[in-house]
């Protein structure tokens, strides 16, 4: 029974870490864990650690693949090692939760009873079930650089916008709360669809990549900044 418990605990383990990845990054099945080579996440789709959600720098924390799951780790967060059937048996460079599944071995975990906050929902995750999500820019105050991220609009929380660095990011940098900010269209410039959310001195200036995705965003936007959590709400409003 003992041996019935564990290999479920490491089950319910490993398809919890595995939860939330984009389609176009498909998880292994369980049973497949070990058994068949995985498709590694891109490195330039992650700008954290995919486990532990600490940010990668080109000097004390470098990227690494999980050789199990294809997760973009830490060296923290994979310094394991667990022999991979499809390598022959070899001992392969995995993550911890791998670690766990494959070899049955508990880890001592100083994370434990850490919540998640409001920004630490993966963008993966949040985009599967999102109003609208896609990459935008960001424009600085002064307006001379930009910062290009993963921004969305979930279904469950559609009065934030939420603001990633990439869009397999296991969490937000930042979200800015929509309700009561105006939207406003700007004429193009250098060809860039501008747009910017305002709200007293707060204002944010948006760059679209065409003129419909453009459109999309202030669409959306407006209806969260209204206060309008599901678009029936505003076809009623438009009927009365």
């Amino acid at each position: 029974q003992d041996a019935i418990d564990r290999k479920e605990k490491r089950s319910e383990t490993f398809k919890t870490a595995v939860h939330g990845l984009e389609t176009d990054t498909p998880a292994l099945k369980t049973e497949e864990l070990g058994r068949r080579a995985p498709q590694w996440v891109r490195d330039n789709l992650v700008t954290m650690c995919m486990r532990c959600k600490e940010p990668f720098n080109a000097i004390t924390r470098r990227r690494h693949h999980c050789r199990a799951c294809g997760y973009v780790v830490c060296a923290r967060c994979s310094d394991y090692k667990a022999e991979l059937q499809y390598d022959g048996n070899r001992p392969n460079r995995v993550c911890q939760e791998c670690f766990i599944f494959l070899t049955g071995h508990t880890v001592l975990e100083d994370r434990k009873g850490k919540h998640k906050g409001i920004l630490e929902k993966g963008a993966a995750e949040v985009s599967s079930r999102s109003l609208l999500c896609s990459s935008l820019q960001l424009l600085d105050k002064n307006g001379k650089g930009s910062t290009r991220g993963w921004f969305v609009i979930p279904q469950d929380d559609p009065l934030v916008l939420y603001i990633y660095a990439a869009p397999q990011d296991v969490r937000a940098h930042t979200s800015i709360p929509l309700l009561g900010y105006q939207v406003r269209d700007m004429p193009q410039s250098e060809s860039r669809h501008l747009f910017q959310l305002a709200q007293s001195r707060q204002v944010f200036t948006f760059v679209a990549d065409t003129e419909e995705l453009k459109q999309r965003w202030m669409k959306a936007m407006a209806r969260s900044a209204a206060g309008i959590t599901h678009p029936e709400e505003e076809e009623e409003g438009a009927d009365e």
